[in-house]
This record gives C-alpha cells, structure tokens and sequence, in this order.
C-alpha cells in the first residue's frame, strides 16, 4: 500500500529516462507553428503553417506535387501563399482525410489561408475579397424517397 503512494527511486529515475529520451530537435522548437482546420465538401485538413522555413510543403507526409497531380489543383492549393508572397518563406505541412482530391485541395487551401490571416492579420480584407477565407458550403444533396436519386424521377411509362 505504501509503494502505490510513494513510487520508489528506480521507477522515478525509469520515468525520468524515458522523459529524456523522447526530445524534440532544436529546428523545431524555436519556429513558430500556426494550426488552422479548413472543410469542403467531406474532406477536413488540419494544416500547419510553419513560420521561418524554406518553403516547403507536405501534404499526408508526401510533397504536395507528388500528392496533387494536376496543375488547377497545385494552382487552387499555392493561391493564399503566392497572394500574401510567402510561398519561400514559410514551411507547410497538412494531414487530410475523407472526400475526394478536389475537395481535399479546396480544404486545404481554406486552412492555408486561415493560418496566413492568423499569422498577418492585415491581410484579411484582401483574403476576403478574393473569398479565400469563405467555406464552400456545396455538397453532394441527398437522394430523397420515391425517387431513383437527388432529383432523378423513375421512369414513367404510359402503357
């Protein structure tokens, strides 16, 4: 009874080991990190924008070319950082899940730009005009009874 109220020295020197062990680089602790979540369609991105890097940019672990084959969504992805011209001068790493690729892009590019706007907020007025900061809230409407799907009827037939 007295040990589980009192941890004896050997499991307080285990607990200290194991704090040591476990240290996070230097590189990684001085940067200032902003977190920003952005939504579109069934896709959710959790992005870090990383301030003081080298431009970089990672996307579930992958390089985002490696990740986004097609040019629009590279384009539609790189408009919040090449709007605020940071694109070399700030590190980018993303995690998304659910949806498709365009709605991951779209996700994405919505949390880019919240974190921007978290890390200058002087550019909140052009990143609303341009509608970065603004949820698509479209998305697939669902299929309603008596009918083959959203709007399709069955076919009728006279005879």
């Amino acid at each position: 009874m007295n040990q589980e109220q009192n941890p004896s020295e050997e499991q307080v020197k285990e607990e200290q080991v194991k704090e040591e062990k476990v240290k996070i680089p230097k590189e990684f602790k001085e940067k200032t990190r902003i977190m920003s979540t952005g939504r579109r369609k069934k896709a959710i991105a959790r992005v870090q924008l990383i301030v003081d890097g080298k431009g970089r940019f990672y996307i579930n672990g992958k390089k985002w070319d490696q990740y986004f084959t097609t040019h629009l969504h590279r384009l539609l992805i790189s408009e919040p950082l090449e709007r605020a011209k940071l694109s070399d001068k700030v590190d980018v790493k993303a995690k998304v899940q659910g949806g498709g690729i365009t709605g991951q892009a779209g996700a994405i590019r919505l949390g880019l730009a919240r974190s921007i706007v978290e890390y200058n907020y002087s550019l909140r007025s052009p990143f609303k005009k341009a509608k970065l900061l603004t949820r698509d809230p479209r998305a697939k409407e669902r299929k309603k009874y008596g009918q083959k799907g959203a709007r399709r009827r069955f076919q009728w037939t006279k005879r």
